[in-house]
């Protein structure tokens, strides 16, 4: 027995053109046709969504919340010593100066000048001047043949001798004076006083003591709250309609559908992940079932050239 697939029974039924020539009962043709148009009857998937629902997990309930009462701190000055005066002695105030003693008077005494003298310079002759013979020879001048001839005598001057010497002679005599010796003091310190010890009266202040306590600012309270219900969201997938065959769908005529159109188709479904074979314009079993996987996913009729699929792919 052949088995028959039953997408490929419905894709096969989607395919068929429908012409003027056809005859189909007019009990099962599409409503309201136009001339120059085909139509099919198709499949489509049964439709879901996921809807999302809060399902209860714990009941609204109640407790009770005490709030405790508030407290300030204050502080508070108490006096705990009255103010009063006393008697306060006030010291003497000393100051230092200082001051000149007499230790020894002025007096006068005899003092001896001693004698100056000066050192004086004087030239004293050795020697009277005198002269002497003195023998030559003038043989320039001398005509003899002899050299004894030639001899001469001159009476030559000796000057005068003489030598310094020194001496000291008294320039001024000794003598006696009479000195002023200046009277001789001694600095002394001492305290005297500036001011004499007296006595004053002096005001005590009170005194205060700081207490810290605490001040109710709010008693104690008692509320009730309301802890409301808690709910947990849970994801589902819900049927929103039935799958199988639908009303009559408009699809491309056979003479409408070029090979520029499949290379459009199967570009689309290359984008769409669905289709990894060549883009060559024909309509072969890789494009139909990549066709059928998005129509399926997208919810349009499955199995054809529908014009709902052309359109969701920007075809047509």
């Amino acid at each position: 027995m052949r088995h028959f697939n039953i997408n490929n029974i419905i894709a096969a039924f989607c395919l068929l053109l429908i012409g003027s020539t056809v005859m189909i009962a007019q009990d099962d043709s599409p409503p309201n046709p136009e001339f120059g148009k085909c139509y099919a009857k198709c499949v489509v998937p049964a439709g879901y969504e996921t809807v999302t629902e809060q399902i209860l997990t714990k009941e609204e309930s109640k407790r009770v919340i005490t709030t405790p009462a508030e407290y300030k701190t204050e502080t508070e000055q108490l006096l705990s010593k009255e103010a009063g005066s006393v008697i306060v002695p006030v010291p003497a105030v000393y100051e230092t100066v200082t001051d000149q003693m007499l230790v020894k008077p002025a007096g006068k005494k005899l003092v001896e000048v001693p004698a100056v003298y000066e050192t004086l310079t004087e030239r004293i002759m050795t020697a009277p001047e005198s002269g002497k013979w003195v023998v030559k020879r003038d043989y320039e001048n001398c005509f003899s043949s002899n050299p004894e001839d030639c001899t001469i005598k001159c009476w030559e001057k000796i000057p005068a001798q003489y030598k310094t010497v020194e001496k000291r002679v008294l320039k001024t005599p000794a003598t006696v004076k009479e000195i002023e010796i200046p009277a001789e003091y001694r600095t002394v310190t001492k305290q005297v006083v500036k001011t004499p010890a007296t006595y004053k009266e002096e005001s005590i202040p009170a005194q205060y003591t700081t207490i810290t306590k605490q001040v109710l600012v709010k008693p104690a309270a008692t509320t009730e709250q309301v802890i409301p219900a808690e709910y947990r969201t849970i994801t589902k997938t819900k049927k929103v309609s039935e799958g199988g065959s639908t009303g009559w769908e408009e699809i491309v005529c056979q003479a409408n559908t070029s090979p520029d159109m499949i290379r459009q188709l199967q570009t689309k479904l290359k984008e769409a992940g669905e289709y990894n074979g060549s883009v060559d314009g024909r309509m072969g079993t890789n494009t139909r079932e990549a066709l059928k996987r998005y129509q399926t996913k997208n919810g349009l009729p499955i199995g054809n050239l529908n014009i709902k699929t052309l359109r969701q792919m920007g075809i047509y």
